[in-house]
Protein backbone atom coordinates (compact mmCIF):
# COMPACT_ATOMS: atom_id res chain seq x y z
CA UNK A 1 0.00 0.00 0.00
CA UNK A 2 0.95 3.42 -0.84
CA UNK A 3 0.82 7.09 0.42
CA UNK A 4 0.22 9.87 -2.41
CA UNK A 5 2.15 13.05 -0.89
CA UNK A 6 1.72 16.28 -3.37
CA UNK A 7 4.13 19.13 -3.10
CA UNK A 8 2.19 22.08 -3.99
CA UNK A 9 5.05 24.38 -4.91
CA UNK A 10 7.44 22.04 -6.56
CA UNK A 11 4.59 19.80 -8.11
CA UNK A 12 6.35 16.48 -6.39
CA UNK A 13 4.62 13.30 -5.90
CA UNK A 14 6.07 10.61 -3.34
CA UNK A 15 5.07 7.30 -2.67
CA UNK A 16 5.95 5.40 0.51
CA UNK A 17 4.61 2.00 1.36
CA UNK A 18 2.16 0.46 3.79
CA UNK A 19 0.31 3.56 4.99
CA UNK A 20 -2.99 3.73 2.38
CA UNK A 21 -4.56 1.45 0.02
CA UNK A 22 -5.07 1.27 -3.56
CA UNK A 23 -8.52 3.35 -3.83
CA UNK A 24 -6.61 6.52 -2.57
CA UNK A 25 -4.23 5.35 -6.03
CA UNK A 26 -7.37 5.31 -7.83
CA UNK A 27 -8.53 8.77 -6.59
CA UNK A 28 -5.04 10.32 -7.43
CA UNK A 29 -5.01 8.32 -11.36
CA UNK A 30 -8.71 10.03 -11.60
CA UNK A 31 -7.31 13.61 -11.32
CA UNK A 32 -3.49 12.93 -12.38
CA UNK A 33 -3.51 11.02 -16.02
CA UNK A 34 -0.49 8.68 -16.54
CA UNK A 35 -1.22 9.30 -20.53
CA UNK A 36 -0.03 12.90 -20.07
CA UNK A 37 2.72 12.16 -18.08
CA UNK A 38 4.20 10.01 -20.55
CA UNK A 39 3.95 12.25 -23.33
CA UNK A 40 5.59 15.20 -21.45
CA UNK A 41 8.10 12.33 -20.59
CA UNK A 42 8.70 11.60 -24.09
CA UNK A 43 9.50 15.35 -24.48
CA UNK A 44 11.75 15.75 -22.37
CA UNK A 45 10.31 16.57 -19.20
CA UNK A 46 12.75 15.42 -16.05
CA UNK A 47 10.08 15.76 -13.58
CA UNK A 48 6.86 14.18 -15.61
CA UNK A 49 9.45 11.69 -16.36
CA UNK A 50 10.06 11.28 -12.33
CA UNK A 51 6.43 11.20 -11.96
CA UNK A 52 5.21 8.36 -14.40
CA UNK A 53 8.11 5.58 -12.89
CA UNK A 54 6.52 6.56 -9.21
CA UNK A 55 3.28 5.98 -10.62
CA UNK A 56 4.70 2.56 -12.17
CA UNK A 57 5.95 1.50 -9.24
CA UNK A 58 3.27 1.83 -6.89
CA UNK A 59 0.68 0.30 -8.58
CA UNK A 60 -0.26 -2.84 -7.15
CA UNK A 61 0.45 -5.94 -9.72
CA UNK A 62 -1.09 -9.50 -10.39
CA UNK A 63 -3.76 -10.67 -8.01
CA UNK A 64 -3.30 -7.80 -5.92
CA UNK A 65 -4.36 -5.45 -8.59
CA UNK A 66 -6.87 -7.33 -9.66
CA UNK A 67 -8.45 -8.30 -6.41
CA UNK A 68 -8.34 -3.83 -6.05
CA UNK A 69 -12.12 -3.12 -7.07
CA UNK A 70 -10.62 0.92 -7.31
CA UNK A 71 -8.18 -0.14 -9.78
CA UNK A 72 -9.32 -3.15 -11.56
CA UNK A 73 -10.09 -3.25 -15.23
CA UNK A 74 -10.57 -7.19 -15.55
CA UNK A 75 -9.97 -8.22 -19.37
CA UNK A 76 -10.03 -4.26 -20.41
CA UNK A 77 -5.98 -4.31 -19.37
CA UNK A 78 -3.85 -4.06 -22.47
CA UNK A 79 -1.28 -6.82 -23.36
CA UNK A 80 1.40 -3.66 -22.52
CA UNK A 81 -0.54 -3.28 -19.12
CA UNK A 82 -1.03 -7.01 -18.14
CA UNK A 83 3.11 -7.74 -18.92
CA UNK A 84 4.54 -4.54 -16.79
CA UNK A 85 1.84 -4.92 -14.49
CA UNK A 86 2.39 -9.19 -13.71
CA UNK A 87 -1.44 -10.02 -15.03
CA UNK A 88 -0.16 -11.98 -17.89
CA UNK A 89 -1.80 -15.25 -17.51
CA UNK A 90 -4.21 -14.24 -15.04
CA UNK A 91 -6.32 -12.94 -17.60
CA UNK A 92 -8.11 -14.89 -20.50
CA UNK A 93 -5.91 -13.83 -23.55
CA UNK A 94 -8.30 -11.48 -25.47
CA UNK A 95 -8.56 -7.72 -24.72
CA UNK A 96 -12.04 -6.27 -23.95
CA UNK A 97 -13.64 -2.71 -24.36
CA UNK A 98 -15.60 -1.36 -21.61
CA UNK A 99 -18.37 -1.05 -23.73
CA UNK A 100 -18.17 -5.01 -24.52
CA UNK A 101 -17.21 -5.46 -20.44
CA UNK A 102 -21.20 -3.46 -20.15
CA UNK A 103 -22.71 -5.51 -22.59
CA UNK A 104 -22.21 -8.56 -20.59
CA UNK A 105 -23.07 -7.39 -17.52
CA UNK A 106 -26.27 -6.38 -18.52
CA UNK A 107 -26.65 -9.85 -20.34
CA UNK A 108 -26.17 -11.44 -17.08
CA UNK A 109 -27.70 -8.88 -14.94
CA UNK A 110 -31.16 -9.31 -17.19
CA UNK A 111 -30.87 -12.94 -16.95
CA UNK A 112 -31.74 -12.86 -12.83
CA UNK A 113 -35.62 -13.79 -11.70
CA UNK A 114 -35.62 -11.08 -9.18
CA UNK A 115 -35.14 -7.59 -8.66
CA UNK A 116 -33.41 -8.47 -5.33
CA UNK A 117 -31.10 -11.21 -6.92
CA UNK A 118 -30.01 -8.00 -9.63
CA UNK A 119 -29.39 -5.96 -6.33
CA UNK A 120 -26.75 -8.55 -5.49
CA UNK A 121 -25.20 -8.30 -8.39
CA UNK A 122 -24.75 -5.35 -9.12
CA UNK A 123 -23.54 -4.89 -5.23
CA UNK A 124 -21.14 -7.91 -6.28
CA UNK A 125 -20.05 -5.89 -9.53
CA UNK A 126 -19.21 -2.98 -7.31
CA UNK A 127 -16.86 -4.98 -5.06
CA UNK A 128 -15.01 -6.50 -7.72
CA UNK A 129 -14.84 -3.17 -10.55
CA UNK A 130 -16.09 0.15 -9.35
CA UNK A 131 -15.34 1.94 -12.56
CA UNK A 132 -17.29 -0.93 -14.78
CA UNK A 133 -20.13 -0.40 -11.76
CA UNK A 134 -20.35 3.16 -12.34
CA UNK A 135 -20.33 2.79 -16.15
CA UNK A 136 -23.18 -0.07 -16.23
CA UNK A 137 -25.12 2.34 -13.57
CA UNK A 138 -24.72 6.00 -15.44
CA UNK A 139 -25.42 4.18 -19.02
CA UNK A 140 -28.58 2.75 -17.97
CA UNK A 141 -29.90 4.82 -15.49
CA UNK A 142 -33.72 4.20 -15.82
CA UNK A 143 -33.65 0.58 -16.11
CA UNK A 144 -31.10 0.63 -13.07
CA UNK A 145 -32.65 3.23 -10.96
CA UNK A 146 -35.21 1.17 -9.73
CA UNK A 147 -32.82 -1.48 -8.70
CA UNK A 148 -29.53 0.25 -7.00
CA UNK A 149 -32.77 2.52 -5.14
CA UNK A 150 -36.30 3.10 -4.27
CA UNK A 151 -38.19 0.01 -4.68
CA UNK A 152 -35.79 -2.59 -4.72
CA UNK A 153 -32.97 -0.83 -1.88
CA UNK A 154 -36.31 -1.56 0.25
CA UNK A 155 -36.21 -4.93 0.12
CA UNK A 156 -32.66 -5.18 -0.02
CA UNK A 157 -32.34 -3.14 3.93
CA UNK A 158 -35.11 -6.06 4.81
CA UNK A 159 -32.75 -9.19 4.01
CA UNK A 160 -29.66 -6.78 4.77
CA UNK A 161 -28.09 -9.51 6.69
CA UNK A 162 -28.80 -12.29 4.97
CA UNK A 163 -27.76 -10.97 1.50
CA UNK A 164 -24.43 -9.41 3.53
CA UNK A 165 -21.84 -9.76 1.33
CA UNK A 166 -18.61 -6.90 2.12
CA UNK A 167 -18.75 -4.24 4.92
CA UNK A 168 -18.56 -0.66 3.41
CA UNK A 169 -18.51 2.61 5.35
CA UNK A 170 -18.30 3.15 8.97
CA UNK A 171 -20.54 1.56 12.15
CA UNK A 172 -20.68 3.77 15.34
CA UNK A 173 -22.13 2.01 18.45
CA UNK A 174 -22.77 3.77 21.52
CA UNK A 175 -19.73 1.22 23.09
CA UNK A 176 -17.62 3.58 20.91
CA UNK A 177 -18.35 6.71 23.07
CA UNK A 178 -15.40 8.51 23.35
CA UNK A 179 -13.79 7.93 20.26
CA UNK A 180 -15.88 8.35 17.26
CA UNK A 181 -12.58 10.46 15.90
CA UNK A 182 -10.82 7.40 15.78
CA UNK A 183 -13.32 4.77 14.23
CA UNK A 184 -13.67 7.88 11.78
CA UNK A 185 -9.88 7.68 11.23
CA UNK A 186 -9.51 4.07 10.12
CA UNK A 187 -11.33 5.29 6.73
CA UNK A 188 -8.78 4.95 4.74
CA UNK A 189 -9.63 8.70 2.65
CA UNK A 190 -8.53 12.14 4.80
CA UNK A 191 -10.68 14.17 2.39
CA UNK A 192 -14.45 13.31 3.07
CA UNK A 193 -16.69 15.88 1.48
CA UNK A 194 -20.10 14.00 1.57
CA UNK A 195 -21.30 11.87 4.41
CA UNK A 196 -25.48 10.02 4.70
CA UNK A 197 -25.29 9.05 7.65
CA UNK A 198 -29.08 7.09 8.84
CA UNK A 199 -29.50 5.91 12.41
CA UNK A 200 -31.99 3.50 10.44
CA UNK A 201 -35.19 3.77 12.76
CA UNK A 202 -37.19 5.12 9.79
CA UNK A 203 -36.03 3.18 6.60
CA UNK A 204 -38.39 4.38 4.10
CA UNK A 205 -41.78 3.58 5.03
CA UNK A 206 -40.31 0.40 6.27
CA UNK A 207 -39.91 1.09 10.03
CA UNK A 208 -37.25 0.40 12.23
CA UNK A 209 -34.44 -1.82 10.41
CA UNK A 210 -31.51 -0.82 12.71
CA UNK A 211 -27.80 -1.55 11.35
CA UNK A 212 -29.38 -3.32 8.26
CA UNK A 213 -30.40 0.46 7.10
CA UNK A 214 -27.04 0.91 5.97
CA UNK A 215 -28.37 -0.20 2.04
CA UNK A 216 -29.74 3.57 2.00
CA UNK A 217 -26.72 5.39 2.33
CA UNK A 218 -24.35 3.04 0.50
CA UNK A 219 -27.29 3.29 -2.00
CA UNK A 220 -27.71 7.38 -2.01
CA UNK A 221 -23.47 7.71 -2.01
CA UNK A 222 -23.42 5.71 -5.31
CA UNK A 223 -26.16 8.06 -6.69
CA UNK A 224 -24.14 11.13 -5.76
CA UNK A 225 -21.49 9.82 -7.94
CA UNK A 226 -23.65 8.45 -10.83
CA UNK A 227 -25.96 11.76 -10.82
CA UNK A 228 -24.30 14.41 -10.08
CA UNK A 229 -20.30 12.96 -10.94
CA UNK A 230 -19.31 13.22 -7.23
CA UNK A 231 -15.65 10.88 -7.18
CA UNK A 232 -16.78 7.49 -5.16
CA UNK A 233 -13.40 8.15 -2.64
CA UNK A 234 -15.01 11.22 -1.48
CA UNK A 235 -17.68 10.25 0.02
CA UNK A 236 -18.33 7.64 2.87
CA UNK A 237 -21.87 5.92 4.27
CA UNK A 238 -22.30 6.07 7.68
CA UNK A 239 -24.49 4.08 10.45
CA UNK A 240 -24.91 4.82 14.09
CA UNK A 241 -26.88 1.54 15.61
CA UNK A 242 -28.23 2.77 18.36
CA UNK A 243 -29.77 -0.55 18.82
CA UNK A 244 -33.64 -1.32 17.53
CA UNK A 245 -36.85 -1.90 18.57
CA UNK A 246 -37.70 -4.37 16.01
CA UNK A 247 -38.61 -7.90 17.13
CA UNK A 248 -37.89 -10.30 14.41
CA UNK A 249 -34.31 -8.11 14.34
CA UNK A 250 -33.41 -9.11 17.72
CA UNK A 251 -34.40 -12.80 17.36
CA UNK A 252 -32.39 -13.11 14.02
CA UNK A 253 -29.39 -14.74 13.99
CA UNK A 254 -27.97 -13.05 11.04
CA UNK A 255 -28.80 -9.50 11.76
CA UNK A 256 -25.80 -7.59 11.22
CA UNK A 257 -26.35 -4.92 14.12
CA UNK A 258 -25.99 -5.51 18.01
CA UNK A 259 -28.91 -6.72 19.48
CA UNK A 260 -30.58 -4.46 22.16
CA UNK A 261 -33.58 -2.46 22.28
CA UNK A 262 -33.02 1.40 20.86
CA UNK A 263 -30.70 3.90 22.84
CA UNK A 264 -32.69 7.26 23.80
CA UNK A 265 -32.48 10.16 25.35
CA UNK A 266 -29.25 11.73 26.54
CA UNK A 267 -27.16 8.75 25.79
CA UNK A 268 -28.56 9.08 22.15
CA UNK A 269 -27.56 13.00 22.07
CA UNK A 270 -24.27 12.66 22.89
CA UNK A 271 -23.76 10.12 20.95
CA UNK A 272 -24.84 12.15 17.55
CA UNK A 273 -23.19 15.40 19.25
CA UNK A 274 -19.44 13.53 19.10
CA UNK A 275 -19.90 12.09 15.65
CA UNK A 276 -21.10 15.76 14.48
CA UNK A 277 -18.21 16.74 16.04
CA UNK A 278 -15.84 14.00 14.93
CA UNK A 279 -16.62 14.69 11.35
CA UNK A 280 -15.16 18.51 11.99
CA UNK A 281 -12.49 17.60 13.21
CA UNK A 282 -11.61 14.31 11.07
CA UNK A 283 -12.90 15.87 7.79
CA UNK A 284 -13.10 19.35 8.04
CA UNK A 285 -15.47 21.06 5.23
CA UNK A 286 -17.27 17.63 4.89
CA UNK A 287 -21.57 17.81 4.38
CA UNK A 288 -23.59 15.70 6.44
CA UNK A 289 -26.50 14.71 5.12
CA UNK A 290 -28.77 12.88 7.71
CA UNK A 291 -31.12 10.11 5.89
CA UNK A 292 -33.93 8.00 7.53
CA UNK A 293 -34.17 9.24 11.10
CA UNK A 294 -37.34 8.93 12.90
CA UNK A 295 -39.51 11.72 13.13
CA UNK A 296 -38.68 12.37 16.89
CA UNK A 297 -35.02 13.13 15.94
CA UNK A 298 -34.81 14.45 12.29
CA UNK A 299 -36.47 17.48 12.88
CA UNK A 300 -34.84 18.56 16.45
CA UNK A 301 -31.12 16.91 14.98
CA UNK A 302 -31.84 19.21 11.81
CA UNK A 303 -32.91 22.06 13.85
CA UNK A 304 -29.83 21.80 16.35
CA UNK A 305 -27.09 21.35 13.76
CA UNK A 306 -28.63 23.12 10.88
CA UNK A 307 -26.32 26.49 11.90
CA UNK A 308 -23.54 25.00 12.90
CA UNK A 309 -22.18 22.69 10.95
CA UNK A 310 -22.70 22.28 6.82
CA UNK A 311 -25.84 19.49 6.97
CA UNK A 312 -28.70 18.66 5.95
CA UNK A 313 -32.22 16.38 6.01
CA UNK A 314 -32.87 14.47 2.85
CA UNK A 315 -36.20 13.35 4.23
CA UNK A 316 -37.21 16.41 4.85
CA UNK A 317 -35.35 19.26 2.58
CA UNK A 318 -34.87 17.04 -0.60
CA UNK A 319 -37.98 15.21 -0.48
CA UNK A 320 -39.84 18.98 0.01
CA UNK A 321 -37.57 20.49 -2.74
CA UNK A 322 -38.24 17.70 -5.55
CA UNK A 323 -42.00 17.27 -4.27
CA UNK A 324 -42.49 21.53 -4.89
CA UNK A 325 -40.34 21.20 -7.86
CA UNK A 326 -42.63 18.77 -9.11
CA UNK A 327 -45.84 21.63 -8.24
CA UNK A 328 -44.31 23.88 -10.07
CA UNK A 329 -44.29 21.50 -13.25
CA UNK A 330 -47.51 20.55 -12.78
CA UNK A 331 -49.28 24.35 -12.71
CA UNK A 332 -47.74 24.52 -16.17
CA UNK A 333 -49.97 22.19 -17.29
CA UNK A 334 -52.87 23.63 -15.15
CA UNK A 335 -52.01 27.21 -15.80
CA UNK A 336 -52.99 27.67 -11.95
CA UNK A 337 -51.57 30.67 -9.87
CA UNK A 338 -49.29 29.06 -7.32
CA UNK A 339 -50.64 31.68 -4.56
CA UNK A 340 -54.38 30.56 -5.45
CA UNK A 341 -53.52 26.60 -4.97
CA UNK A 342 -54.96 24.70 -2.10
CA UNK A 343 -52.57 21.56 -1.10
CA UNK A 344 -53.55 18.62 1.30
CA UNK A 345 -51.37 16.55 2.51
CA UNK A 346 -52.32 12.75 4.00
CA UNK A 347 -49.02 12.35 6.36
CA UNK A 348 -47.70 15.28 8.85
CA UNK A 349 -44.51 13.50 9.21
CA UNK A 350 -40.59 15.26 8.36
CA UNK A 351 -41.29 14.33 4.70
CA UNK A 352 -45.05 16.03 4.72
CA UNK A 353 -44.19 19.28 6.65
CA UNK A 354 -40.49 19.67 5.22
CA UNK A 355 -42.61 20.01 2.31
CA UNK A 356 -45.18 22.42 3.24
CA UNK A 357 -42.41 24.72 4.90
CA UNK A 358 -40.58 24.97 1.54
CA UNK A 359 -44.12 25.68 -0.34
CA UNK A 360 -44.83 28.19 2.09
CA UNK A 361 -41.13 30.14 1.31
CA UNK A 362 -42.15 29.51 -2.64
CA UNK A 363 -45.65 31.24 -1.32
CA UNK A 364 -43.95 33.75 0.22
CA UNK A 365 -41.87 34.68 -2.87
CA UNK A 366 -44.72 34.51 -5.23
CA UNK A 367 -46.64 37.70 -3.03
CA UNK A 368 -48.11 35.78 -0.01
CA UNK A 369 -47.52 36.80 3.80
CA UNK A 370 -46.10 33.79 5.83
CA UNK A 371 -49.98 33.65 7.60
CA UNK A 372 -51.37 33.48 3.68
CA UNK A 373 -49.12 31.36 2.88
CA UNK A 374 -49.42 28.81 5.50
CA UNK A 375 -53.34 28.49 5.16
CA UNK A 376 -52.35 27.34 1.24
CA UNK A 377 -51.17 24.13 2.84
CA UNK A 378 -53.43 21.91 5.03
CA UNK A 379 -52.58 18.39 6.82
CA UNK A 380 -54.55 15.21 7.50
CA UNK A 381 -52.67 13.12 9.87
CA UNK A 382 -53.64 9.87 11.65
CA UNK A 383 -56.19 11.49 14.12
CA UNK A 384 -57.64 13.42 11.16
CA UNK A 385 -57.27 17.37 9.84
CA UNK A 386 -54.86 19.40 12.10
CA UNK A 387 -57.25 22.19 12.80
CA UNK A 388 -56.41 24.20 15.95
CA UNK A 389 -59.25 22.64 18.45
CA UNK A 390 -57.11 19.71 18.67
CA UNK A 391 -54.88 19.68 21.78
CA UNK A 392 -52.96 16.80 20.65
CA UNK A 393 -50.90 19.00 18.46
CA UNK A 394 -46.72 20.26 19.10
CA UNK A 395 -43.79 20.64 17.03
CA UNK A 396 -44.26 21.78 13.51
CA UNK A 397 -48.04 20.74 13.29
CA UNK A 398 -48.73 23.49 15.47
CA UNK A 399 -47.56 25.86 12.41
CA UNK A 400 -50.41 24.22 9.83
CA UNK A 401 -53.23 24.30 12.92
CA UNK A 402 -55.54 26.41 11.03
CA UNK A 403 -59.06 27.63 12.22
CA UNK A 404 -62.06 24.93 10.89
CA UNK A 405 -64.55 22.30 12.28
CA UNK A 406 -62.54 19.04 12.87
CA UNK A 407 -62.88 16.18 9.97
CA UNK A 408 -61.93 12.94 10.75
CA UNK A 409 -61.01 11.15 7.33
CA UNK A 410 -59.27 12.05 4.05
CA UNK A 411 -62.06 11.91 1.78
CA UNK A 412 -64.35 14.53 3.75
CA UNK A 413 -61.19 16.68 3.71
CA UNK A 414 -61.05 16.72 0.45
CA UNK A 415 -64.97 17.37 -0.38
CA UNK A 416 -64.45 20.32 2.13
CA UNK A 417 -61.47 21.94 1.47
CA UNK A 418 -61.63 21.05 -2.65
CA UNK A 419 -57.89 21.52 -2.48
CA UNK A 420 -55.79 21.25 -6.58
CA UNK A 421 -53.69 18.92 -4.98
CA UNK A 422 -53.47 15.87 -2.55
CA UNK A 423 -50.33 14.86 -1.58
CA UNK A 424 -49.27 11.83 -0.19
CA UNK A 425 -46.49 11.46 2.42
CA UNK A 426 -48.46 8.64 4.96
CA UNK A 427 -46.46 5.70 4.25
CA UNK A 428 -50.24 3.97 4.01
CA UNK A 429 -51.02 1.94 0.90
CA UNK A 430 -54.35 2.58 -0.94
CA UNK A 431 -55.11 5.87 0.94
CA UNK A 432 -55.98 7.48 -1.95
CA UNK A 433 -59.53 5.38 -2.68
CA UNK A 434 -61.29 5.49 -6.09
CA UNK A 435 -63.62 7.38 -3.92
CA UNK A 436 -61.45 9.80 -3.62
CA UNK A 437 -59.96 10.02 -6.73
CA UNK A 438 -62.84 10.69 -8.27
CA UNK A 439 -63.83 13.74 -5.59
CA UNK A 440 -60.74 15.26 -6.76
CA UNK A 441 -61.41 14.75 -10.74
CA UNK A 442 -64.89 16.62 -10.26
CA UNK A 443 -63.12 19.12 -8.50
CA UNK A 444 -60.61 19.94 -10.63
CA UNK A 445 -60.35 20.14 -14.59
CA UNK A 446 -57.00 18.52 -14.24
CA UNK A 447 -56.43 17.22 -10.21
CA UNK A 448 -52.64 17.47 -9.36
CA UNK A 449 -52.50 13.66 -7.40
CA UNK A 450 -48.60 13.38 -5.45
CA UNK A 451 -48.48 9.71 -4.29
CA UNK A 452 -44.99 9.92 -2.93
CA UNK A 453 -44.77 7.09 0.01
CA UNK A 454 -42.10 4.83 -0.64
CA UNK A 455 -41.57 1.65 -1.70
CA UNK A 456 -44.07 0.87 -4.06
CA UNK A 457 -45.87 -1.62 -1.32
CA UNK A 458 -46.09 1.49 0.28
CA UNK A 459 -47.62 3.71 -2.30
CA UNK A 460 -51.30 5.61 -1.73
CA UNK A 461 -52.46 4.68 -5.18
CA UNK A 462 -50.62 3.11 -8.12
CA UNK A 463 -50.26 5.46 -11.69
CA UNK A 464 -52.78 3.15 -13.20
CA UNK A 465 -55.54 4.07 -10.25
CA UNK A 466 -54.91 7.34 -10.18
CA UNK A 467 -55.43 8.03 -14.15
CA UNK A 468 -58.31 5.32 -14.36
CA UNK A 469 -60.13 6.76 -11.63
CA UNK A 470 -59.70 10.64 -12.84
CA UNK A 471 -60.24 9.48 -16.67
CA UNK A 472 -56.78 10.70 -17.60
CA UNK A 473 -57.03 13.75 -16.36
CA UNK A 474 -54.73 13.19 -13.61
CA UNK A 475 -51.32 15.26 -12.82
CA UNK A 476 -49.50 12.28 -11.14
CA UNK A 477 -46.25 11.87 -9.43
CA UNK A 478 -45.15 9.05 -7.61
CA UNK A 479 -42.19 8.45 -4.46
CA UNK A 480 -41.58 4.90 -6.49
CA UNK A 481 -41.48 4.25 -10.33
CA UNK A 482 -44.35 3.22 -11.85
CA UNK A 483 -45.18 1.98 -15.97
CA UNK A 484 -46.22 3.89 -18.51
CA UNK A 485 -49.87 3.60 -18.69
CA UNK A 486 -52.86 4.11 -21.54
CA UNK A 487 -56.34 5.29 -21.24
CA UNK A 488 -58.61 6.30 -23.92
CA UNK A 489 -55.86 5.64 -26.38
CA UNK A 490 -53.11 7.79 -24.70
CA UNK A 491 -49.76 6.77 -23.21
CA UNK A 492 -49.43 8.68 -20.38
CA UNK A 493 -45.57 8.34 -18.34
CA UNK A 494 -46.09 9.10 -15.09
CA UNK A 495 -43.26 10.72 -13.01
CA UNK A 496 -41.40 9.37 -10.25
CA UNK A 497 -40.59 12.25 -7.51
CA UNK A 498 -37.23 11.08 -6.82
CA UNK A 499 -34.89 13.01 -4.41
CA UNK A 500 -32.04 12.17 -7.05
CA UNK A 501 -33.20 14.87 -8.97
CA UNK A 502 -32.22 17.05 -5.74
CA UNK A 503 -29.57 15.86 -3.04
CA UNK A 504 -26.84 15.18 -5.65
CA UNK A 505 -26.51 18.67 -7.52
CA UNK A 506 -27.44 20.05 -4.05
CA UNK A 507 -24.01 18.38 -2.92
CA UNK A 508 -22.27 18.88 -6.13
CA UNK A 509 -22.82 22.77 -5.44
CA UNK A 510 -21.87 22.68 -1.58
CA UNK A 511 -18.57 20.90 -2.77
CA UNK A 512 -17.75 22.85 -5.51
CA UNK A 513 -18.03 26.65 -3.78
CA UNK A 514 -16.78 24.99 0.04
CA UNK A 515 -20.22 26.45 1.32
CA UNK A 516 -19.97 26.21 5.01
CA UNK A 517 -23.99 25.79 5.08
CA UNK A 518 -26.82 24.30 3.53
CA UNK A 519 -29.92 26.79 3.62
CA UNK A 520 -33.44 26.70 2.71
CA UNK A 521 -32.49 28.82 -0.19
CA UNK A 522 -30.36 26.06 -2.18
CA UNK A 523 -33.31 23.68 -1.75
CA UNK A 524 -35.68 26.53 -3.52
CA UNK A 525 -33.59 26.96 -5.66
CA UNK A 526 -33.50 23.44 -6.95
CA UNK A 527 -36.64 22.75 -6.85
CA UNK A 528 -37.16 26.15 -9.77
CA UNK A 529 -33.87 24.87 -11.78
CA UNK A 530 -35.68 20.88 -11.51
CA UNK A 531 -38.71 22.29 -12.73
CA UNK A 532 -37.10 24.35 -15.19
CA UNK A 533 -35.48 21.03 -16.61
CA UNK A 534 -38.95 19.54 -17.60
CA UNK A 535 -39.92 19.94 -21.45
CA UNK A 536 -43.14 21.19 -23.10
CA UNK A 537 -42.93 17.58 -24.70
CA UNK A 538 -42.08 16.07 -20.92
CA UNK A 539 -45.32 17.93 -20.23
CA UNK A 540 -47.37 16.54 -22.79
CA UNK A 541 -46.65 12.77 -21.95
CA UNK A 542 -47.36 13.63 -18.13
CA UNK A 543 -44.10 13.67 -16.91
CA UNK A 544 -43.62 16.43 -14.24
CA UNK A 545 -39.69 16.00 -13.61
CA UNK A 546 -37.08 15.54 -16.35
CA UNK A 547 -36.12 12.08 -18.03
CA UNK A 548 -33.64 10.03 -15.87
CA UNK A 549 -31.36 9.59 -18.84
CA UNK A 550 -30.82 13.79 -18.27
CA UNK A 551 -29.86 13.33 -14.74
CA UNK A 552 -25.96 14.56 -15.23
CA UNK A 553 -27.38 17.73 -16.89
CA UNK A 554 -29.93 18.44 -13.99
CA UNK A 555 -27.27 17.69 -11.70
CA UNK A 556 -25.34 20.17 -13.00
CA UNK A 557 -27.63 23.38 -13.19
CA UNK A 558 -28.78 22.46 -10.01
CA UNK A 559 -25.34 22.14 -8.48
CA UNK A 560 -24.81 25.57 -10.54
CA UNK A 561 -27.52 27.11 -9.00
CA UNK A 562 -26.49 26.01 -5.09
CA UNK A 563 -23.10 27.38 -5.79
CA UNK A 564 -24.63 31.00 -7.04
CA UNK A 565 -26.57 30.89 -3.61
CA UNK A 566 -23.46 30.56 -1.12
CA UNK A 567 -21.57 33.18 -3.26
CA UNK A 568 -23.88 35.78 -3.04
CA UNK A 569 -24.98 34.67 0.58
CA UNK A 570 -21.54 34.96 1.88
CA UNK A 571 -21.48 30.87 2.76
CA UNK A 572 -18.65 29.87 -0.21
CA UNK A 573 -15.02 29.45 1.33
CA UNK A 574 -13.60 28.60 -2.10
CA UNK A 575 -13.00 32.02 -4.96
CA UNK A 576 -15.76 31.98 -7.48
CA UNK A 577 -14.36 30.66 -11.11
CA UNK A 578 -14.63 32.64 -13.64
CA UNK A 579 -16.86 29.86 -15.32
CA UNK A 580 -19.19 28.39 -12.50
CA UNK A 581 -20.23 25.82 -14.94
CA UNK A 582 -17.46 24.79 -16.49
CA UNK A 583 -15.67 24.60 -13.11
CA UNK A 584 -17.83 22.20 -11.89
CA UNK A 585 -18.32 20.12 -15.10
CA UNK A 586 -14.92 19.79 -14.64
CA UNK A 587 -14.80 18.18 -11.13
CA UNK A 588 -17.43 15.82 -12.04
CA UNK A 589 -16.10 11.97 -12.14
CA UNK A 590 -16.56 10.29 -15.30
CA UNK A 591 -16.58 6.62 -15.12
CA UNK A 592 -13.69 5.37 -17.37
CA UNK A 593 -10.42 3.53 -17.08
CA UNK A 594 -7.69 4.98 -16.58
CA UNK A 595 -4.33 3.92 -18.77
CA UNK A 596 -1.90 2.55 -16.55
CA UNK A 597 1.61 2.32 -19.07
Amino acid sequence: MYKIIHDKDEMIIRFEKDLVDGETLSRFLSHINLQSMLKKSAGGDASARLRARSHLAALPTGIALLRDPSLNKGSAFTLEEREALGLTGLLPPRVHTLDEQVQRILENLRKQSTDIERYVYLIALQDRNKTLFYRVLLDNIEELMPIVYTPTVGQACLQFGHIFRRPRGIYITARDKGRVAELLGNWPFNDIKVIVVTDGERILGLGDLGADGMGIPVGKLALYSVCAGIHPSLSLPVTLDMGTDNARLLNDPLYIGLQHPRIRGELYDEMLEEFILAVQQVFPGCMIQFEDFANRNAFRLLQQYRDQVCCFNDDIQGTAAVTVAGIFSALRITGGDLKEQRFLFLGAGEAGLGAGELLVSALVDAGLSLDEARRCCWYVDSKGLIVKSRTDLSGHKLLYAHDHPPIADFHTAVETLKPQAIIGVSGQPKRFTPEILETMARINERPIVFSLSNPTSKSECTAEEAYTWTEGRAIFASGSPFDPVVIKGRKLYPSQGNNVYIFPGVGMGVMASGAVRVTDEMFLVAAKVVAGEVSDADLEYGRVYPPLPRIREVSLAVAVAVAEVAYREGLAAKPKPDDLAEYIRGLMFEPEYQTYI
